[in-house]
């Protein structure tokens, strides 16, 4: 997770350093660096963003499956439905946004009341943080692909651009804007894992389809089972709508109209639901495999955003770019290089 998070920082900070103020989506870069490079990078983030929301509806149907016990495909379905909905109102879409917010605290305070009555081993896990026995360069790619792989990086950045906050005067809050939403995600993740870690170290075997669900529910009983089945939903639904959008944002152009843009974003929705229904794999492992997935593809789009920051002065605005920023990032792009390899093993086999 150390790894990961430290990771995750260096990537957003230069991917929506070098959007943000060359108020260019990825793809616009990356035809501009070499004719084609952006329609290639398109086509990886699209490929990458449906995978992803096939995980998202999984994501979906395990939080139904928490709250009301209903299978899970079933509930990724109609919630799937839902998302079209949704994102059809915009009045729905802003309603929902509000509650996943607050649904959101309450989730860190429910996490962190777990981590504390589940009495989780601190000592041992923060040795494990700096002195592991043992490195899992699969779950470090999952981790880093669920963060900022694929798609997910530029549907900050482009939301960026949307809201017209580009150009080097607004360096500052480009960067402030990336790493909060890191260091949010990191909190998560730590007190998700200790929350874990007690109930697991207390003797608890955890449910192969929810793991997740089953550790909350061994802390908390039925209460804390039915909370986390809501939270996850409420997260995983805004994600599979966020996903559809952002990776048909990759296949249209500022010409496109509403319209098309809207069937084109429901039709993601509908195929990802699709092959989530027929695919028979697990939700958990469909999870995981997005998550590994995109971090494979993260070193490709990477590579033009730090080619950007490093020769294409010009695309920037005459922007100078920080050398210590782009060293790290390069430090960043080798490791994910290295990560992505070592785990094409782990994931032909999920």
């Amino acid at each position: 997770m150390l790894v990961s998070i430290l990771v995750d920082i260096a990537v957003q900070l230069n991917v929506w350093r070098v959007i943000g103020v060359s108020g260019q989506r990825a793809h616009e870069l990356g035809n501009k660096v070499a004719p084609g490079v952006g329609w290639l990078l398109a086509v990886l983030v699209i490929v990458g963003g449906l995978v992803f929301n096939i995980g998202n509806v999984g994501g979906t149907g395990l939080g139904v499956n928490a709250m009301l016990g209903v299978d899970a495909k079933i509930g990724g379905a109609i919630s799937a439905l839902l998302a079209i909905a949704i994102f059809l109102s915009k009045r729905a879409g802003v309603a929902l946004d509000r509650i996943v917010v607050v649904l959101g605290a309450v989730m860190i305070l429910m996490t962190a009341y777990v981590a504390i009555v589940s009495g989780p081993p601190v000592g041992d896990a923060l040795r494990q943080t700096v002195l592991p026995d043992q490195v899992d360069v699969l779950v470090i790619t999952t981790l880093i692909g669920g963060t900022v792989g694929g798609y997910i990086t530029y549907a900050g950045a482009h939301r960026l651009l949307d809201s017209g906050l580009t150009g080097p005067e607004h360096v500052g809050a480009i960067s402030r804007s990336s790493v909060v939403g890191i260091l949010v995600t990191g909190v998560m993740r730590v007190l998700l894992f200790l929350a874990v870690l007690g109930v697991v170290a207390g003797g608890v075997t955890l449910a192969q389809d929810n793991p997740a669900a089953s550790a909350f529910e061994a802390a908390a009983g039925q209460a804390g089972l039915r909370v986390f089945g809501i939270i996850l939903w409420a997260a995983s639904i805004t994600s599979v709508i966020g996903a559809a959008y952002t990776s048909v944002s990759f296949m249209t152009s500022s010409a496109t109209s509403p319209r098309r843009r809207n069937l084109l974003t429901v039709a993601f929705i509908a195929l990802s639901t699709l092959i989530y229904v027929l695919v028979g794999t697990a939700p958990v492992t469909l999870l995981v495999f997005a998550g590994a997935f995109n971090g494979l593809i993260l070193p490709i789009g990477f590579t033009v955003v730090l080619w950007v920051a490093w020769r294409r002065r010009d695309l920037l605005g005459g922007y100078r770019y920080p050398a210590w920023l782009l060293g790290i990032g390069v430090l960043a792009w080798l490791l994910t290089l290295y990560l992505g390899y070592q785990s094409l093993g782990g994931l032909a086999s999920l």
